[in-house]
């Protein structure tokens, strides 16, 4: 019975102060559409920025007879002490071994232009080594140069790539991104909350008097806070769930024609239906949340 009491309070509240009600949506509407778009562009640039980073990994390079510091090539024995290191290095992925036939094959594919008039094979064997974070690779690098006797460069390897200052400066942007996306999505929600707070004060304002008369009375502060709370709930859920919609409108209007944003398979925003849960789950806490942290003030009677 008192649950049904607060119901219609609210209800009744909301018609009777249809100025205020609207105004109250409208902000969670356009704050929840801001959201929705910061988490859709935030998403696909943080994978985006996984995607850069999954594509750095060291390459080992083993000798090759006239390669600058060796004089012949790699043996077997060479190529296997190397492979044992690796596979003993928690920081390691995965790695493959490209033999000289199939990094010959791959350039060919890549640059036949380069590759149709050779009369041999310059190019050398190696060991490509898939990180598990794209920030080990200057380590890893580091260490199998290290990995030989007296902590000098193993026999039998050239060289030791780890894409140099291209791979140094994919880190620090992704490592920017990732900081600039959490700083923005938490100013974003302390702003709609104060947005939302101020606007849902004015209705709460006008209506000041018939709390106090309330209290006076002997109601209790959950039983005054129960219809604002409700009205909050209301105008976040009509506003979150029209801003889904614009969102979708939005979508299948711009999309289209962006054909690069889909381009690579593993880049992708979060999934549509779990933006619009956040979306909604935002907008109902966030109406809740700014009746009850605005009505605070006016139960000290």
């Amino acid at each position: 019975m008192k649950l049904r009491v607060v119901f219609g309070e609210a209800l009744r509240s909301l018609g009777a102060s249809m100025s205020t009600t609207v105004a109250a949506t409208l902000t969670v509407l356009i704050g929840m559409f801001v959201l929705g778009l910061t988490i859709a562009l935030g998403t696909w640039v943080l994978a985006w920025s996984d995607h850069a980073k999954r594509q750095l990994l060291d390459k080992v390079y083993f000798c090759t007879s006239g390669a600058q510091g060796c004089t012949k090539d790699a043996t077997p024995k060479q190529v296997e002490s190397v492979r044992l290191v690796l596979a003993g290095d928690d920081r390691v992925k995965s790695f493959t071994f490209i033999s000289q036939g199939e990094a010959l094959k791959r350039m060919k594919k890549r640059y036949p232009d380069l590759v149709e008039n050779l009369t041999y094979n310059p190019l050398p064997a190696s060991f490509e080594v898939i990180p598990k974070k794209a920030e080990y690779t200057s380590d890893i690098k580091r260490d199998l140069l290290s990995a030989g006797p007296g902590a000098t460069k193993p026999a039998g390897v050239e060289s030791v790539k780890d894409g140099g200052e291209k791979s140094r400066r994919v880190i620090k942007v992704g490592s920017v991104i990732e900081a600039v996306f959490l700083v923005g999505l938490i100013v974003l929600l302390v702003a709609s909350t104060l947005l939302i707070a101020n606007t849902i004060r004015l209705s709460i304002f006008a209506r000041r008097r018939e709390i106090e008369v309330m209290k006076l009375v002997g109601a209790t502060n959950w039983f005054v806070r129960g219809p604002f709370m409700i009205e909050g709930l209301i105008c976040g859920l009509i506003g979150s769930v029209a801003a889904v919609l614009l969102l979708v409108i939005g979508r299948e209007l711009v999309l289209p024609s962006l054909p690069q944003v889909s381009s690579t398979p593993d880049v992708k925003a979060l999934a549509f239906e779990l933006t619009a849960l956040a979306i909604i789950g935002a907008g109902l806490l966030l109406g809740a949340v700014g009746s009850a942290l605005t009505l605070h003030r006016f139960l000290r009677v």
